[in-house]
């Protein structure tokens, strides 16, 4: 049941896939136009097929979305992303909020797709190889890693998922090698700290680059806030790449 997944208070984005023509003058400006993303909350859940979420609001602005108009929704929940279609049936003010009446056009699904999708980025990080006791202790689940930096190698991530991340290194690794691997996002505007293990998939020479090699990784203790945290990340980026593009053209 929907209600057994998401609560009022939820975050969601709301991604417009289509609006009616006849609806299309209550837009202002790109308001609306496929593709956008915008940031809400639910407000109350009516019933399995329909909810109330906040009208969204951008640089202090208010997005008056149109009746009819197709969405996707995507909620953040305690459970994790899950994501379903929408329709915006009525739009009223409560207690000086403005309301959208979204009825749903589809089931709730849990939402992967971006768990293993690798995002192509540009990020600092360290990491080291495990000692064999830290990986004994790792594997008893009973070790806390401490590190200064001075410990730690630099690096480059170069692209990133839910599930793992591709990074380049000055040294070259076995396959298989257990690595404390440390990064920091910027996730719902503020800094999120990552102290990972992770264990080596490939290690090869970076093309054209003198002594320097191209690392896949797989993360093997990221919980699940932290999955979310950084499919997070990958959404807001990428929603900031659409406005780039949306805006030079």
């Amino acid at each position: 049941m929907f209600s057994d997944y998401v609560s009022p208070g939820d975050r969601l984005e709301i991604t417009s896939t289509r609006f009616s023509e006849e609806n299309a003058a209550d837009l202002d400006g790109k308001a609306g136009a496929k593709g956008r993303v915008y940031v809400s909350r639910v407000y109350d859940i009516r019933s399995e097929e329909e909810i109330e979420i906040e009208m969204p609001i951008e640089k202090g602005k208010l997005i008056l979305l149109p009746v009819g108009g197709e969405f996707d929704l995507c909620f953040y929940t305690s459970s994790g992303l899950f994501q379903c279609y929408s329709v915006i049936k009525d739009r009223f003010k409560t207690n000086n909020l403005f309301i959208l009446v979204m009825e749903l056009t589809s089931g709730l699904r849990k939402f992967q797709r971006r768990e293993y999708y690798r995002f192509n980025c540009i990020l600092d990080m360290k990491s080291r190889k495990l000692s064999e006791e830290e990986e004994e202790a790792y594997v008893s689940r009973s070790v806390e890693f401490l590190d200064t930096d001075l410990t730690l190698e630099d690096g480059v991530i170069v692209d990133i998922s839910g599930g793992g991340a591709r990074f380049v290194s000055k040294h070259k690794y076995e396959k298989d090698t257990k690595m404390l691997f440390k990064f920091s996002l910027m996730v719902d505007g503020k800094p999120q700290k990552f102290s990972i293990v992770g264990r080596i998939i490939s290690s090869n020479p970076k093309e054209g680059v003198k002594d320097r090699f191209e690392n896949r990784i797989k993360f093997l203790n990221l919980d699940s806030h932290g999955r979310e945290d950084i499919i997070r990340y990958i959404f807001e980026e990428e929603r900031k790449i659409r406005r780039r593009t949306s805006d030079s053209r």
